[in-house]
């Protein structure tokens, strides 16, 4: 299993995020990529999307997952929480989104997530921590 987080920092353009707001992000994203693909006469909504969102219905959980019927695709999980932050003053809370590959996730699965990790930290300016522990910083730094 591997992670990846979006934390929203200071910098960011929102600080705090739920499961609908995420959800409305792959939308969104499902959304341009097929009049991407409209443009260009070819299904490629389909190709650069290629799950469906699926709910979680246990009660009070915090997580949906992303699942693909094509072959080179299985299984992508995502949920948000929050976290202290301790500084020298205080204390702060801080969101984030995790991108959780489970064991039956893909090379292709991976490949997607680091995908929509990089759209969802570009669109939020937030932190991107990827799955091999590097950060991709996407909000003003001074």
């Amino acid at each position: 299993m591997a992670n990846a987080y979006i934390k929203l920092v200071p910098g960011s353009t929102k600080q705090e995020i739920t499961l609908d707001d995420v959800k409305e992000l792959f939308y969104y994203y499902k959304e341009i990529t097929s009049k991407t693909g409209q443009q260009v006469s070819w299904e490629y909504g389909d190709a650069a999307f290629p799950y469906d969102i699926k709910e979680n219905n246990e009660e009070g959980t915090n997580w949906f997952y992303l699942k693909s019927t094509d072959s080179r695709y299985n299984l992508i999980v995502l949920g948000v929480g929050k976290e202290e932050i301790e500084d020298e003053e205080n204390k702060t809370e801080q969101y984030y989104i995790q991108i959780t590959l489970p064991q039956a996730s893909t090379h292709g699965d991976k490949g997607k997530a680091n995908e929509f990790c990089k759209f969802l930290g570009k669109k939020l300016q937030g932190e991107l921590h990827l799955f091999n522990g590097r950060i991709m910083y996407y909000y003003p730094r001074k």
